[in-house]
């Protein structure tokens, strides 16, 4: 049962206060916050003030040198973000009666996300709707989910540690990993590689692979290899990872499909195990709380079409 003073809250607020809360946790104070907005500090500090009032709750632990965000700062700033994704739709949701399909599809990624089934989809509803507009934000696995379940995008691509709770996931593709060191390494070009002979060779990483996260199967494949233990360079994105392979940081892992291209042009240069190989899926995530678009309807349709015609086996890279 819906108690007297939940449902007076939402017309008694003031709904620029949770625009202004949002902004005040993603600028993480409330001088920059300020800033952002173009408003003095003492306006800031007084519409927290009057959402902390408004809601019972602390939001924000603010002392000298100390911001943090509460727990209670938390669920709400993310409802806050999930707002602001609802309400960004609604000019492409109020212009659905047109003929010609216009809009914008944001999309937040993984930055080792290559498929080329993937890249077909959105060439040919480029080609088709040339009036819609993209933006594609690279984040880490993790954010991504988070980015979705907020709303804050269209469609999320990334790995998985688990199915997420409240979203969507279709294996959009999986690929397999290969180790890989670069031109300067000693074993660089040299065929018949003992395994014994990558025993205590420092390694680079991704950052998920260092955190039990979805490519704990690649750290587990790093170990059988008999890497040294410890990491000399790690990132969550795949070209700064490829950097360091190539700067002869450290051995890595790598997606062999993508990888083969810079074994072609003598870049990188594929190590043992051969065999074995650990295997990761690669998801669509979606929202189905979402409201979506004419444009993000179809291109969900596109999608959707192709996962339902290509076999997972051919969206299998190695």
């Amino acid at each position: 049962m819906i108690r007297t003073y939940e449902q007076r809250f939402p017309w008694n607020l003031d709904w620029n206060l949770l625009r202004t809360f949002m902004v005040v946790v993603e600028q993480r104070g409330i001088s920059k916050a300020a800033d952002f907005l173009g408003l003095k500090q003492p306006t800031i500090s007084s519409a927290l003030k009057r959402l902390e009032e408004a809601t019972g709750r602390k939001l924000i632990d603010r002392k000298p040198n100390r911001f943090q965000v509460t727990e209670a700062g938390k669920v709400l700033y993310s409802e806050c973000a999930s707002i602001f994704g609802a309400v960004s739709q609604l000019p492409a949701l109020m212009a659905a009666d047109e003929e010609t399909l216009t809009g914008h599809i944001s999309m937040v990624v993984a930055s080792h996300v290559v498929s080329p089934h993937f890249d077909e989809v959105l060439a040919t509803f480029g080609r088709r709707h040339p009036e819609v507009t993209f933006s594609i934000v690279i984040e880490e696995s993790a954010e991504v989910a988070v980015r979705i379940r907020q709303n804050a995008a269209s469609f999320g691509i990334c790995l998985l540690s688990a199915p997420p709770a409240n979203l969507e996931a279709r294996v959009l593709f999986r690929e397999y990993f290969g180790l890989y060191c670069g031109v300067k390494h000693h074993l660089f070009g040299q065929r018949n590689i003992a395994l014994s002979e990558l025993e205590d060779e420092p390694s680079v990483a991704f950052q998920t692979e260092i955190e039990g996260g979805p490519l704990v199967s690649v750290s587990q494949f790093r170990e059988r290899a008999g890497l040294a233990t410890g990491l000399r360079g790690v990132s969550s994105s795949l070209p700064e990872v490829r950097r360091m392979i190539v700067a002869n940081i450290g051995i890595g892992a790598l997606p062999v499909h993508v990888a083969r291209r810079d074994v072609r042009l003598g870049e990188l240069w594929q190590l043992p195990p051969y065999s074995q190989l650990p295997m990761v899926e690669i998801y669509l995530l979606t929202n189905p709380r979402r409201s979506l678009s004419p444009p993000e309807t179809a291109f969900l349709a596109m999608i959707e079409s192709m996962l339902e015609t290509v076999p997972l086996e051919e969206r299998t890279y190695m």
